[in-house]
C-alpha cells in the first residue's frame, strides 16, 4: 500500500506516518524505484494502534512504551498495566486542572454584570485584584483541601 492508502485507512495523515517513521515508532518503509514508499498490513495495524493511544491521550513516548510491550509477547500485563494507571493519573490531575480553571472562570463571569460601565471584575479578577486571584493550579489545591 501507497502512504495515502494508508492514511485513509488508518485514519492518520501521511504527515504523521512520516513523522512516525523518523522518530521511531513505525519502521521505515521500502521504497519502490520511483522512491515511494510501500506499507504493509503490519504498518498497517501499528498506525491504527498508535491512533488509538493517541486518541486516548498518550504522549509519543508513552506509545513508544506500548508498541514495545506489544511487540513483546513475553511482556506480562502488569506493565501495561501500570503504564495505563499513571496515565489516567495524570489525566484526573489535568482533569482537576481544568475543572478548577472552568470553577474559576465561572466565579468571575458571575462576578461581572456586563453592562456599559468600564469597570470589570473579570479584568480585575485576571489582574489579580478581584474576587478570583489565585492561579489554577492554587484553585485546583484549595479545592482538593476543601478550602
Amino acid at each position: 500500500m501507497n502512504i495515502g492508502a494508508v492514511a485513509k485507512a488508518c485514519g492518520v495523515s501521511a504527515k504523521m506516518i512520516r513523522h512516525y517513521e523518523q522518530i521511531g515508532l513505525i519502521g521505515h518503509s521500502p521504497r519502490t524505484e520511483a522512491g515511494y514508499r510501500q506499507y504493509q498490513e503490519r504498518d498497517l495495524h501499528t498506525l491504527k494502534f498508535i491512533r488509538s493511544a493517541r486518541d486516548l491521550g498518550f504522549s509519543l513516548d508513552q506509545i513508544h512504551q506500548l508498541l514495545s510491550l506489544w511487540y513483546d509477547e513475553k511482556r506480562s500485563s502488569a506493565e501495561v498495566k501500570q503504564l495505563a494507571e499513571s496515565h489516567l493519573s495524570d489525566l484526573d490531575e489535568r482533569i482537576q486542572g481544568l475543572t478548577a480553571m472552568r470553577d474559576a472562570l465561572v466565579r468571575l463571569s458571575e462576578s461581572c454584570c456586563g453592562d456599559d460601565r468600564p469597570d470589570c471584575p473579570i479584568l480585575e479578577g485576571l489582574a489579580g485584584h478581584g474576587p478570583v486571584s489565585s492561579s489554577p493550579s492554587q484553585l485546583s489545591k484549595q479545592k482538593a483541601q476543601g478550602v
